[in-house]
């Protein structure tokens, strides 16, 4: 990246909606815009994410989104160097919209196209807020995917393990419908849990008695069912104490499964002079798991990186920047760039099992 690029991102994975600018250059990177339209008003009363609903407002809003980037940014379509869409893993619906607006304005200006993993993305972007250099240990924890890895370089990524089934923010949403909370869960569970008492309700830590780095959480969003059936049958409902004492024990539970399973992935770090953990992904918003982390990082010696929640969630910017490392080193992908719903990012494994409504597991 000898001379300053300007690329424009876009993202459409899941249920945001999202394009930015990027200007790369040996001088460091500068997000010039980043604009995020959610669907939330729609999907709400679903209960979650409807993947026909989400891929239609794509449809819908990513030319208007590109347009309201490139304004913010104050840059011309024209002065664009380079395109970069998500093209996987996701919701298939989704991830077809964005890489056939990309096509489309690659067409148009003759400017190289490049298809992105949206992990590669949420991997990298420590490397675009805080310049962390490689190789450093990554937490991706979000709505669709939990996967620990070592980022070895823009394409280079080693799986030491993941979530089997259901990603955590996936178990919060179901344990937010399932206890009376409101949706996004995760903020719903974690403002109840403030209230609660986390020692209650006795929650399993799945896979802990396990060696690895593998988690799962779907026997955990199981027991808190059972719990809550056998509160209702006793008490004919549950009260605002119940709910606050659900969701503190089922978020105890997930901070001692998430502390546990990072101190293993931690042991597992190359020989390093300077060693790194980082973590992204919306689940990485919650302050008490945030914090904990941070303490495993402490205890391990390393330093603890968390881009900004508006980095964390799912954001054009970490795919534009992921495009500007991947493209030093790669050619521009063709008008055969295909959507994919999923896509490793360790090449060398294979994808997790499992798919939730937030996209395949990958």
């Amino acid at each position: 990246m000898t001379a300053p690029r300007l690329i424009l991102g876009l993202e459409s994975s899941c249920d945001d909606t999202a394009a930015a600018v990027l200007r790369v250059g040996q001088g460091g990177t500068e997000i010039l815009s980043s604009i995020v339209l959610g669907q939330t008003d729609l999907h709400v009363a679903f209960g979650g994410v409807v993947p026909e609903i989400a891929a239609r407002a794509h449809a819908e809003k990513l030319d208007h989104c590109v347009e309201q980037a490139l304004d913010t940014a104050h840059i011309p379509l024209a002065a664009i160097d380079a395109i970069a869409v998500t093209a996987g893993p996701g919701l298939i619906g989704g991830v077809v919209s964005g890489v056939m607006c990309a096509k489309g304005l690659s067409a148009a200006t003759g400017k190289p196209l490049y298809g992105v993993n949206h992990l590669a993305g949420h991997a990298l972007t420590p490397r675009l807020t805080d310049a962390v250099p490689y190789p450093y240990l990554m937490l991706l924890v979000s709505g669709g995917h939990c996967q620990f890895l070592m980022v070895h370089g823009p394409d280079k990524f080693q799986r030491l393990g993941g979530t089997i089934d259901d990603a955590p923010g996936e178990a919060f949403d179901k344990i937010a419908r399932l206890i009376g909370l409101s949706q996004p869960g995760g903020p719903a569970i974690e403002q109840a849990a403030l209230a609660g008492d986390p020692r209650r309700f006795a929650f399993p830590r799945p896979l802990l008695d396990r060696a690895g780095c593998d988690m799962s959480f779907s026997g955990l969003k199981t027991a808190v069912l059972r719990t809550r059936d056998a509160v209702v049958a006793d008490k004919g409902g549950l009260t605002e104490t119940d709910q606050c004492d659900l969701a503190a024990g089922f978020q105890a539970a997930v901070v001692d499964v998430l502390a546990e399973k990072s101190r293993r992935a931690l042991a597992r770090y190359p020989d390093e002079a300077r060693r790194t953990f980082c973590v992204a992904g919306g689940v990485a918003a919650n302050q008490a798991i945030r914090a904990a982390l941070q303490r495993i990082a402490e205890e391990g010696g390393a330093g603890f990186v968390a881009p900004p929640l508006e980095l964390c969630t799912d954001n054009a910017a970490m795919i534009a920047y992921a495009a500007a490392e991947q493209m030093v080193i790669r050619p521009p992908d063709g008008f055969s760039l295909s959507a994919r719903p999923r896509w490793p990012l360790d090449q060398s494994q294979p994808g997790m099992l499992g798919s939730g409504k937030k996209g395949a597991k990958a």
